[in-house]
């Protein structure tokens, strides 16, 4: 009988490794990354090792600021237009991408789980939808959309609501009434139809923002470590910048990567300065972590 169970439990162990080394080859081969990335990724686990209880908001700035001064760098997803894959990079990243990696990187990290599988899994439900991937169209490419899915998903709470109460009213269809911008839609005519659906859904929602002018009345309901999204003036276009917030000098501040600089910063001006002075922009749209 004993034996019996010795046999078992060895068999099990075994099947478990042979499972754990095919997810592990399967995650690999649905990836792109250097092996650089890896290292970035090692060496900030070994930095914030001890912060598995720091609340969330804390260590997404920690975390933001650890990657001030990483060059900018646009389209970094863009690898493969017939092969859409997770894209992993942590030595150059544009607005967006900076807020996911920060991001995923927080939540693994206060998972207890600090490994690079539970990172790309991270990354992965906060960049697709429904956490899958299934082509180009799955990703969450608007990102009031992103703020949207990533609230259903319970990774993060849209609070724009909340704060200013002020309804966000446009019609969004950017990317399809310019597919010739997307190499993806350019070589994939059919997946225009799909986004276009997809724009319906974002435009018909009830969705609210802050209006820059009223930054300044609302900045004490504004927190380190919320990401925005930047609302933008441009037609059928719902945001354009994104990043997230620190406080610095008793004023709430924007660090994101920067296209001007070129990498990533911390604002010398107050995020209410910083969007007053932009006439092409017109307040934000406010996700708070989970």
């Amino acid at each position: 009988m004993k034996i019996g169970i010795i046999i078992f439990l060895v068999l099990s162990i075994y099947l478990n490794t042979i499972t754990l080394q095919q997810k592990e080859k399967n995650i690999e081969q649905s990836i792109v990354f250097e092996l650089k990335d890896k290292e970035i990724l090692e060496q900030l686990f070994y930095v914030f090792k001890d912060d598995k209880n720091t609340p969330v908001s804390d260590l997404i700035v920690k975390v933001g600021t650890y990657f001030k001064e990483t060059p900018y760098k646009a389209a970094t997803l863009e690898i493969n237009p017939d092969d859409e894959k997770l894209v992993i990079n942590l030595r150059e990243m544009d607005c967006t991408t900076f807020a996911e990696n920060v991001l995923a990187i927080s939540l693994t990290i206060k998972n207890g789980n600090s490994t690079f599988e539970k990172f790309v899994a991270e990354l992965q439900n906060i960049r697709y939808r429904d956490g899958e991937i299934d082509g180009y169209t799955s990703r969450n490419h608007y990102f009031s959309d992103w703020i949207f899915e990533n609230d259903r998903m319970g990774i993060v709470k849209s609070v724009s609501k909340e704060i200013a109460g002020t309804p966000y009213r446009k019609t969004i269809n950017f990317m399809s009434t310019h597919p010739e911008s997307y190499l993806q839609l350019k070589n994939h005519p059919e997946m225009q139809k799909i986004i276009a659906e997809r724009e319906r859904e974002i435009s018909m929602r009830k969705t609210y923002y802050v209006p820059k002018e009223k930054i300044g009345d609302f900045e004490s309901k504004l927190e380190e470590g919320d990401i925005v999204g930047i609302t933008s003036r441009v037609d059928g276009l719902d945001i354009s910048h994104v990043g997230i917030l620190v406080r610095k000098d008793g004023r709430i501040h924007l660090i994101h990567a920067s296209t001007t600089a070129e990498k990533v910063v911390v604002s010398d001006n107050s995020l209410e300065e910083y969007l007053l002075k932009s006439k092409s922009v017109t307040g934000i749209m406010v996700a708070r972590p989970q």
